[in-house]
């Protein structure tokens, strides 16, 4: 019995959270982490609404390896993670996420309430929890990428400040699941909580 439930644990995946500013090397420092995995899943949460969103999801496509499966979605992760038979996956960005559910919302944001705030956020704490319920369960590690939004100037817009708080608070929610987390400066990865030394 006690073989069978450390081979069990065995088959769970870590959690690695890297977030930092923009600009900072957080994709290029995840996705150097997935590349030493032989097979990876790719959740990109990005919608392509201008023409320069597009551009980057071009370029972001074009530096990742052709082997990578890519699935693009913002919502509905848990059920991609328990199809996905990968060594590792990598979502980039959660913050992203969170746009993409707030735009989601019929609201007004210049007279948002809080309770309307709350329900916004509940939704997005729901997708997160389900998301990192499933990742605990998957054999597969799985690499998330987030945005410190926190530490500059309070946004001067109302919908700016709701989403610095929504976001920031679910980074909080992240960081408290992964097994190791690392914050970006200049390209420089940072260790908040011990990993196998992907700093060095």
């Amino acid at each position: 019995r006690l073989l069978s439930c450390l081979q069990r644990i065995k088959r769970m995946g870590k959690i690695t959270f890297i977030t930092g500013g923009a600009r900072s090397g957080k994709s290029s420092f995840a996705e150097k982490i997935a590349a030493a995995y032989p097979d990876v899943a790719y959740i990109a949460t990005s919608i392509a609404t201008d023409s320069e969103m597009e551009e980057r999801i071009r370029l972001h496509r074009q530096r990742r390896p052709y082997n990578w499966r890519t699935y693009e979605a913002y919502k509905g992760i848990r059920k991609i993670i328990k199809d996905i038979d990968k060594g590792a996956i990598l979502l980039d960005c959660v913050t992203v996420m969170v746009t993409n559910i707030m735009m989601e919302c019929d609201i007004d944001w210049d007279h948002c309430t809080t309770e309307q705030s709350g329900y916004v956020e509940a939704l997005v704490k729901d997708e997160i929890v389900d998301m990192l319920d499933a990742a605990r369960g998957s054999s597969a590690d799985f690499i998330i990428v987030s945005n410190e939004v926190g530490m500059g100037l309070v946004p001067a817009y109302p919908l700016g400040r709701i989403f610095r708080d929504i976001a920031g608070r679910i980074n909080q929610l992240i960081a408290s699941y992964a097994d190791e987390a690392y914050f970006m400066v200049s390209g420089i990865p940072i260790e908040l909580k011990p990993g196998n030394g992907f700093a060095q």
